[in-house]
């Protein structure tokens, strides 16, 4: 946002320039730059062309007389293709310097004496560009000093504004806070008192273009005028030129340099049609999916059916808030003009330009929002100008729909003030910084509470947070005094049982993982293999359409992941990610449920490939046992139950289950999803709710036995459907203090085995603390364990 300093005094009453840009940094509006409108120069006057004739030697040059005030006739060369008698040009005298130190002195040309030279915006460092030297207006008084008359010692000023702050998008808006800061008014009311006044005056006769507003929710009010006879071919005013080119605009012609100037000054978006080019009326609409529209660049844009569209009978005539069409835009045979002032909701504009790669001045402001006050102030500023400029007859404002309020009631406590900001203001100061804000402020001086109304163009005061952080901007940050912070140290609260996630991370990285950290966002086709027909989140305006969808779990990024890093040649991966999953639910609050899961990645071998190890590829197994190693620092007493799972392989899926509950799964990724993914090769994944490594292990002391322990081995015949994780379960439950630990230690399948069992080998390890154990206990350890299995599991021991 770029603002000249001539342009914000000429709506408030403001300091001197140091403290002015200091006071825009300070009030948040940072200042990124500062540069002057015009180069260094002096001596240079407004001077009038007397004379102007051919010169005898030089097919290009002109030999002129120019009037530079008190009687002086200047004899001046110039090589300008638009010198001509009468015209008011800026001369540097003899003696004059220049930007560049460029000094003038008497000179002879081809045989004809030139005191003087005729100025070009260049010439002077003005960032104008137009052929030839500068034309001054007609009544401009000769002899005059140029950077006087021109008003050239001017800065344009680039602030830097966050996106809330879609008030400060034009002169007006800038001053307006300025004027807050100094506690002075603004000159706005007087503005638009006197330009309403004398806005009967102005209309001449009754004509109104006929218009339809169909979306009243996207365009709430949207008011046309006609204004015939208008002379597109005049020249835009020099002062104007010199405002557009000081906020970086270029003169086009002086219609769409009027709509340029009211955009910029006043901060609402206009746009004029050529009446000749309308057809019956005018819609405000939706666009119909594959309508198409010539834009003013040439561009041809095929439309999408959310974008709104300013069209007439035949179809669109530019983008509603955005660009304006090339069939309808002003062109030098323009006669009658319509012009069009309107309200877009921000939500109706915001990121269509960027569909039809476009970013236009009117779509930044109408995204962040308008101040829906300002359209008649704006409609009526514009009017004026066209009869000033272009003359014309205009007619009526034709306002359909109605216009938005935008105000918000906010209750504010001043002890919130100062708990916020940590320093005491009076309330005569909270009421006239509110006010000079613009804010309506009504003081409970009992209760200490101020009900403050927002003014209509600021779009950011939705609570009362917001008008303390305005209290203290305004005050100024650099009036918070400074103190040293006292540190009051405290012992933090530890419960010995609480687990740290980076307790159980620093497992995953000792078993040679790496962390990666993914986006939240993913791609809908691919998130529907992992989980097909779900309820999903979907975002309304995405980054792209790989990230439209919020993820319901962590396994569509990590084996996204896997296929970056194949691609790369890196063939064995072992990833894992802790984060949130987004998962719809109607009883949650803002209708979504959030949970913090880990989930992990393998693929490739087992260990990294040296010399003296035998390669071996990951199985399911292999990640059973790190989720193993990492449930065992926990106090979580899982299980693994076969499961089918979207995503996995129907064979080798497991779900891990907790207390009843499912808290996670494990598996091999189906072979189908390799080649959507663009994997090669099998990968196994796990998943896991965070609350299960809520709590760990609280270690207890135990005396170390000094007495052997007995192992016995034993051998069951099981049916193939029977888990061993149930049977070491089992095992343990069945046995007394004297059972220390039950392990496998062999699973064996086929002949000599009836069809459909199998053999789990068991280690039972006895002891007592107390004493040496005898056979006959064993034994009967033994004994109790085997029965327990037979009688549950129809387990048979089998023989040697």
């Amino acid at each position: 946002m770029i603002v000249s300093e001539l342009a914000l005094r000429n709506w408030a009453r403001l300091p001197q320039r140091d403290r002015l840009i200091s006071d825009l940094t300070m009030l948040g509006l940072e200042v990124d730059g500062v540069e002057a409108v015009a180069g260094e120069f002096n001596n240079v006057v407004v001077g009038e062309v007397v004379e102007c004739g051919q010169h005898p030697n030089a097919d290009k040059l002109r030999v002129t007389k120019v009037n530079v005030g008190n009687g002086e006739l200047l004899d001046i060369v110039c090589g300008a293709p638009n010198c001509r008698q009468g015209l008011k040009v800026c001369v540097a005298k003899v003696g004059a310097v220049l930007p560049g130190n460029f000094q003038i002195k008497a000179a002879e040309l081809r045989g004809q004496p030139s005191h003087g030279m005729l100025c070009s915006y260049s010439e002077l460092g003005i960032n104008i560009e137009a052929d030839g030297i500068i034309e001054l207006p007609a009544n401009a008084p000769v002899g005059a000093d140029v950077r006087e008359y021109l008003q050239l010692d001017d800065v344009a000023i680039e602030i830097g504004l966050t996106a809330n702050r879609a008030d400060c998008l034009s002169q007006l808006g800038v001053a307006r806070d300025l004027a807050a800061k100094y506690q002075h008014p603004t000159k706005f009311v007087d503005f638009k008192a006197e330009l309403f006044a004398k806005a009967s005056e102005r209309v001449s006769h009754n004509e109104t273009f006929p218009v339809e507003l169909v979306d009243d929710q996207a365009c709430p009010a949207y008011a046309s005028r006609v204004i015939n006879n208008v002379n597109v071919q005049a020249k835009t005013p020099e002062w104007m030129v010199q405002f557009l080119a000081r906020v970086g605009v270029r003169s086009i012609d002086p219609i769409v340099d009027i709509t340029n100037f009211v955009l910029h000054d006043l901060g609402h978006p206009m746009h004029a049609f050529d009446k000749a080019n309308l057809n019956e009326k005018i819609v405000i609409r939706p666009a119909n999916a594959g309508e198409k529209i010539v834009l003013l660049s040439g561009e041809t844009a095929e439309l999408n059916d959310n974008t709104l569209v300013i069209a007439d009978a035949k179809g669109p005539i530019a983008l509603a808030g955005i660009f304006g069409g090339e069939n309808s835009g002003i062109n030098p045979q323009t006669k009658d003009i319509v012009l069009e002032c309107a309200h877009f909701a921000p939500l109706a504009i915001v990121n269509r330009a960027r569909q039809y790669g476009l970013h236009t001045d009117a779509s930044h402001r109408y995204e962040r929002g308008v101040d829906p006050q300002m359209l008649l102030v704006a409609m009526e500023r514009a009017t004026q100008l066209v009869l000033e400029i272009c003359g014309g007859e205009a007619g009526p404002v034709n306002l359909v729909g109605q216009i938005p309020s935008n105000t918000k009631t906010i209750t504010l406590n001043h002890k919130l003030i100062e708990e916020i900001a940590g320093i005491s203001y009076s309330r005569q100061q909270v009421k006239d910084i509110l006010l000079g804000l613009g804010c309506q402020v009504e003081v409970d001086e009992v209760a200490n509470i101020y009900t403050v109304t927002t003014p209509s163009w600021r779009f950011d005061l939705e609570i009362p947070e917001d008008l303390v952080e305005e209290v203290v901007r305004i005050h100024g940050y650099e009036n918070i005094p400074t103190a040293a912070p006292e540190a009051r140290l405290s012992m933090r609260q530890f419960n010995e049982a609480d687990l740290p996630l980076n307790r159980v991370k620093d497992v995953l990285i000792n078993r040679d993982f790496q962390e990666v950290v993914t986006y939240s966002f993913v791609e809908p086709k691919l998130q529907s293999l992992f989980h097909p027909n779900a309820e999903t989140l979907d975002l309304p305006n995405p980054i792209s359409v790989e990230m439209s969808q919020m993820r319901l779990s962590l396994f569509t990024n990590l084996y996204s992941t896997l296929a970056y890093n194949l691609k790369r040649q890196q063939k064995r991966v072992r990833i894992f990610e802790t984060g949130l999953t987004f998962v719809p639910n109607a009883q949650a609050e803002l209708g979504v449920s959030q949970e913090l899961v880990l989930a992990g990645l393998v693929a490739g071998e087992t260990l990294p490939e040296t010399w003296n190890h035998k390669s071996q590829a990951v199985d399911f197994f292999h990640l059973k046992g790190i989720v193993e190693d990492i449930i065992a620092i926990t106090a979580s007493d899982v299980t693994f139950a076969p499961a089918q799972v979207a995503g996995f392989h129907p064979g080798q899926t497991a779900q891990i289950i907790l207390n009843g509950e499912v808290v996670g799964v494990i598996g091999k990724v189906h072979p189908a999803l390799a080649k959507p993914f663009g994997v090669s090769g099998d990968a196994y994944m796990f998943e896991l709710k965070a609350n299960v490594f809520a709590k760990t292990h609280v270690p207890q002391v135990q005396p170390v036995s000094k007495f052997p322990s007995n192992k016995r081995d034993i051998a069951l015949i099981v049916q193939n459907e029977v888990n061993v994780g149930d049977l070491i379960i089992a095992a343990r439950k069945a046995g007394s203090e004297l059972l220390a630990d039950v392990h496998l230690f062999d699973l064996f399948t086929g002949a000599p085995l009836a069809e459909g069992t199998k053999s789990v080998a068991l280690t039972l390890t006895i002891t007592a603390a107390d004493r040496t154990l005898e056979d006959a206990e064993t034994n009967a350890e033994m004994t109790r364990v085997v029965e327990a299995l037979a009688s549950e599991f129809g387990a048979v021991l089998r023989e040697i």
